[in-house]
């Protein structure tokens, strides 16, 4: 069967809010909803492609559809060629920086034109990248967040039985050292002495407390210590990195795979897990997989778990999955989770349909 070459038409891009089962409680706010930019690549061709982004703040959709509406229209007619395209995106935003807004937009169209493109294939994408589709190691990363700690039990307990869960994501940083000794207390109880605790900062710490928080909780068995201070302080993570004995993860705010080469190259963890809508999209993903691997370096992802599901099955050092529901009000068939996993469906492009009654209810 010929391929099929596949040309852009146009996009569409639509705000929703959708609510959350368990509202966010972390250093950087409290959500008692979520965000989400759905996006539509029409093709000349007939196929359609599907993305989203989860840009954290409602009104922050006011600045990024217009984004996208306007690459997709510097665009319109091209070859549907996620390399090529990511590179003039690049290119077409030197003079207003690379990262941020520009770098989030240009990432949400490449994950839906690499949907498009498996569509046509009829293959999943994890299947059109030269991979197999199969389970996906993941922990639950839908609560366990600065809430009070007597609540932290139940939670934990509820959020392994979601998906028969060996790992879990907490959130630390708490008024005193105290304060987050009881937490990990309540949780393992309540989890399980197996279970394994992702802990989580969310940067909320300066790099002196940092300091002094993760040397007193680095006997404390956790899995791994996640972003304790500011991201783009490298000097600062290298010297964590350097001290603890603790696994220090980051990546999760690097903007494209050149600022996780210079990570990786100074020594500033010892895991990382990018974003997709910040690395670059399937297309940066797979730029800084390949950084990971030369490295050796174990490679978890953030947020969007059906697409980063894919991309995990043709990862050389996939680590772990984190999985959210947050998506999941808006979706039309939901993932499966099996055991401890994020199961990638035998279906074309990352299998991500929308629930068009749910995404007029929720609209922004």
């Amino acid at each position: 069967m010929a391929p099929v070459q596949l040309t852009l038409k146009s996009i569409r891009a639509r705000p929703v809010v959708v609510p959350l089962k368990r509202p966010v409680v972390s250093k950087v706010g409290l959500f008692q909803d979520w965000p989400l930019i759905l996006i539509d690549l029409y093709t000349n061709e007939g196929v359609v492609g599907h993305s989203y982004l989860e840009p954290y703040l409602k009104k922050s959709a006011r600045y990024i559809v217009p984004m996208l509406e306007d690459l997709a229209e510097a665009a319109k007619g091209q070859p549907l060629a996620p390399f090529d395209g990511y590179r003039q995106a690049m290119g077409s935003l030197h003079l207003i920086g690379r990262e941020g807004v520009s770098l989030i937009a240009a990432s949400g169209l490449d994950m839906a034109a690499w949907d498009s493109l498996a569509k046509a294939a009829d293959m999943p994408l994890a299947v059109f990248l030269g991979g197999t589709v199969g389970p996906v190691p993941a922990y639950n990363s839908n609560g366990l967040w600065l809430t009070p700690v007597e609540k932290l039990a139940a939670e934990a307990a509820a959020l392994v039985a979601e998906g028969a869960f060996t790992g879990l994501k907490l959130r630390l940083g708490r008024e005193t050292l105290a304060d987050d000794l009881a937490a990990i207390a309540a949780v393992r109880e309540a989890a399980g002495g197996t279970v394994k605790l992702m802990r989580d900062f969310n940067q909320g710490l300066s790099l002196g407390d940092a300091l002094v928080r993760c040397h007193a909780l680095d006997d404390h068995g956790l899995y791994w210590f996640e972003e304790p201070t500011t991201y783009d302080n490298i000097p600062g993570y290298v010297q964590l990195a350097r001290e603890l004995k603790t696994p220090v993860q980051l990546g999760e705010n690097f903007y494209g795979a050149r600022l996780l080469y210079q990570a990786v190259l100074a020594g500033a963890g010892d895991y990382v897990m990018p974003d997709l809508m910040r690395i670059g999209g399937v297309t940066g993903w797979l730029r800084a997989a390949a950084i990971t691997s030369a490295a050796g370096i174990p490679m978890s992802t953030h947020l969007y778990p059906e697409i980063a599901a894919h991309l995990m099955r043709v990862t050389d050092t996939a680590h772990w999955l984190e999985w959210q529901d947050w998506a999941n009000p808006i979706l039309s068939e939901p993932f499966e989770l099996k055991n401890g996993h994020l199961m990638v469906p035998d279906k074309p492009g990352q299998s991500i349909e929308w629930d068009e009654r749910a995404v007029a209810r929720f609209a922004l």
